[in-house]
């Protein structure tokens, strides 16, 4: 069987499977989700392997019981983020709408002054994908889309987001462009602020008191605006009743025109929402890779 040949046909099981899940019940999706995220922790998984690393490092002052618990349960909750996805995709706005408990500041269908953007920042934190489809529902929604090396699954997706008023802005220029004009047209732009961005578009700001690359991109979008900006995100309830927002509306200081400090308080505001649920942070990523310079790679070993 040939590369091609055997890619297309992981695609097409992959779209059976992602599609399966879009039909079952959300609690029944959930379980899954879980039973998956479990069995990568038993395994010994990289996943897992991270996750024990990051929180080890985050939590020095938590017992190892305790950072033990947080990690494999941020693994079950990976896992329900995974497979609760696809159901989302198709739910519809009315359906998602029922399902978000609402918070005390973001709601995203609120009204602003004319020509005020608002910038619903979503650390990888909870149902970030089901936050996204949300908001999108009260009004266009921009935001940044790195897309899938899979064109099937990724077009389906891309469709799928978009069902909700998604608009899906490229990871390049292009992608810039889009989200300043939606910025200066006043709508919703939705930012995910903790992945480690490339080193010449980010710096270097203490996270959980350990440096981490981070995103400069939001302070020069706020540059020289009175713009809105909330950090939230959706808590994932038990047995698919739905989801409870969190959220902390940023002040000046995000828009800092010093780009370190500026970032300090982007790391400042994520980490406080991440003590609100560490279980559902998804500690499996590699967010101080790279280290700062003459620093030490903790995954390494």
């Amino acid at each position: 069987m040939s590369r091609r040949t055997a890619g297309g046909f992981r695609d097409r099981v992959l779209g059976v499977l992602l599609r399966l899940l879009a039909v079952l019940p959300l609690s029944v999706n959930h379980a899954l989700g879980a039973a998956l995220g479990w069995f990568a922790w038993i395994s010994g998984t990289r996943m897992a392997r991270v996750a024990r690393v990051n929180v080890d490092l985050c939590f020095p002052e938590q017992n190892a019981r305790w950072r033990r618990r947080v990690a494999r349960r941020s693994l079950m909750e990976m896992g329900k983020a995974l497979t609760e996805a696809p159901w989302l995709w198709r739910a519809g706005p009315e359906r998602l709408r029922r399902l978000a408990r609402y918070p005390a500041v973001c709601d995203p269908g609120g009204d602003r002054p004319e020509g005020q953007a608002l910038f619903l920042v979503a650390p990888h934190l909870g149902s970030w994908e089901f936050a996204g489809l949300h908001a999108a529902s009260y009004g266009p929604m921009t935001s940044l889309y790195s897309p899938l090396s899979m064109p099937g699954i990724d077009r389906w997706i891309r469709e799928s987001r978009a069902a909700t008023g998604a608009r899906l802005a490229p990871a390049s220029r292009e992608g810039l462009r889009q989200l300043q004009g939606a910025r200066d047209r006043g709508e919703l732009i939705g930012l995910l602020p903790d992945q480690s961005p490339r080193r010449a578009t980010g710096v270097f700001a203490p996270f959980f008191g350990r440096p981490a690359l981070t995103m400069t991109l939001l302070p020069r979008l706020l540059r020289g605006r009175g713009d809105r900006v909330v950090f939230a995100f959706a808590e994932r309830l038990a047995r698919g009743r739905g989801f409870r927002y969190h959220e902390l509306e940023a002040g000046p200081g995000i828009a800092d025109p010093d780009p370190e400090r500026a970032a300090a308080e982007i790391n400042r505001l994520v980490e406080a929402l991440v003590r609100r649920c560490p279980e559902q942070y998804n500690w499996a990523y590699k967010r101080f890779r790279p280290p700062p310079p003459g620093g030490h790679d903790p995954y390494r070993g």
